[in-house]
């Protein structure tokens, strides 16, 4: 792409006064990602890409209502930007009314860095990170196990124009951590992960010390068969499920009879107790160490969100509320539909509300039940009831009169989150964790661990 039009503010203003449509939304996402991966205690690879994505929404009016048309292409050269442009126009014109049709998203104040450029991350951000991974390196050697593993950090800086004149920019930073530790022969395994923003927060010596407490325990093998037993969720695992139920809480699905938050004779559960603990399920965009888009970005339409809704303002929304369903995700359309409020999804999720208790502390007071590592592979089974199914993995291990007293087997799992929130019995205290079976897509999260009387182990699993 020329330089005259190379910045990204400047190729959104550009597409705008290309287009020819009644309406039209551009959306230019800037990206770069700086990654480390490591096995057998040596790194072995690095890199840095950065790349662009534009995004056009055309909306055209007609005699039975407006269309839409949605088009994304990346590395978009200054030959291409029209054709894009005459592409979302295009498919607008071939397409019946969009039912999602509302007035463009306009007064909202222009962002002040619309015009500067592009937040980057390169190998800098590893900086202090790794010289401290490669004395857990060092240690690991030393304490007979070997680490595996990757760091990612991806920033993302999001322009939005529109020809209703809002000039919106956010810049998302992401950062995932994943190590597993391995005793020499492969039998046993251990794994721990942290979402950061920027690398400054996660201690390599620490996880590592964490792993190898767990290899230790993993040295005594225990088979027990399928069944419920009491079970120590840790927030990774938690999140992991409550994303998948924030993932299925569409109010419109909801109202119209089809999922686990709708009411049995029509309407919705809205004001039902899904928890006798006074646990509260929110998002907030501002929230410390878990910061997303104040506004919305939508490159598509869906049951939850619609194009026609970019840069709409986000704020805090209680979806559970001291254990009281008290929102479901809605656009402005669905809102009409359903009567609720405009409730549109935000990118963090936090569960707070319990004890101020570690897991060790957990632990401490159980008598006999599972501590899980994390879960994996998990898909949906039923969506009346949002019974899912998935595998424990990277240790399971037995508690008894308060300690760790080896490690089992591996589970498969049948469980609703739903159903989980409402038979859990205790919470402990909220922190920042990775959701290692959604990290691709969703890592800013904040969880306590639950205590569960009956987690439903319904099978046993060859899996480590």
């Amino acid at each position: 792409m020329s330089a005259r039009i190379n910045k990204p503010h400047e190729i959104v203003e550009r597409a705008l006064e290309l287009s020819r449509a009644d309406g039209c939304v551009v959306i230019a996402d800037e990206g770069s990602t700086a990654n480390l991966r490591w096995a057998g205690n040596a790194l072995t690879t690095n890199g840095v890409t950065r790349g662009r994505t534009l995004t056009v929404v055309a909306t055209v009016g007609g005699k039975q209502g407006t269309a839409s048309g949605v088009v994304s292409r990346a590395a978009v050269t200054a030959d291409e930007l029209e054709p894009l442009v005459r592409a979302a126009e295009a498919a607008a014109r071939g397409a019946s009314p969009a039912e999602d049709a509302q007035p463009l998203v306009s007064g909202v104040p222009q962002s002040p860095d619309f015009t500067d450029a592009p937040a980057e991350t390169s190998s800098a951000v590893f900086a202090d990170f790794a010289p401290a991974l490669g004395e857990a390196f060092a240690r690991a050697r030393a304490g007979g196990r070997e680490l595996y593993g990757f760091a990612n950090h991806e920033l993302v800086s999001s322009y939005v124009g529109t020809s209703t004149g809002l000039r919106l920019r956010h810049d998302q930073p992401n950062g995932t951590l994943e190590l597993n530790a391995k005793s020499p022969d492969r039998t046993r395994s251990a794994w721990a992960g942290r979402s950061t923003r920027d690398f400054k927060d996660v201690d390599p010596a620490a996880l590592d010390a964490e792993l190898a407490v767990r290899l230790g325990w993993a040295e005594r093998r225990i088979e027990l068969p399928a069944g419920r037993y009491e079970t120590l969720l840790p927030p990774t695992a938690v999140a992991d499920l409550l994303i998948y139920q924030m993932w299925s809480a569409s109010a419109r699905d909801a109202a119209e009879g089809r999922t686990v938050f709708s009411k049995p004779g029509g309407g919705t559960r809205l004001g039902e107790k899904l928890t006798e603990l006074p646990l509260t399920l929110r998002s907030d965009p501002n929230e410390p160490g878990l910061e997303a888009s104040p506004f919305l970005l939508a490159h598509s339409s869906g049951d939850d969100q619609s194009v026609f809704d970019n840069g709409l303002p986000l704020s805090a929304t209680e979806w559970i509320r001291e254990g009281e369903l008290n929102r479901l995700i809605t656009s402005r359309h669905t809102a009409g539909l359903t009567g609720l409020p405009v409730s549109p999804a935000i990118g963090n999720v936090v569960l707070d509300g319990g004890e101020d208790k570690s897991l060790e502390d957990m632990v401490a007071n159980t008598e006999r039940g599972l501590l899980l590592t994390c879960l994996w592979y998990i898909r949906e089974v039923d969506p009346a009831t949002l019974l899912l199914t998935g595998l424990t993995r990277d240790g399971v291990y037995l508690v008894e009169n308060g300690e760790v007293s080896g490690e089992v087997n591996n589970f498969r799992f049948n469980e609703s989150p739903v159903n989980l929130l409402g038979r859990a019995v205790e919470a402990g205290r909220t922190e920042k964790t990775l959701p290692r079976e959604w990290s691709d897509w969703f890592t800013r999260a904040a969880m306590p661990a639950l205590r569960v009387p009956d987690f439903n182990m319904s099978s046993v699993s060859q899996g480590v």
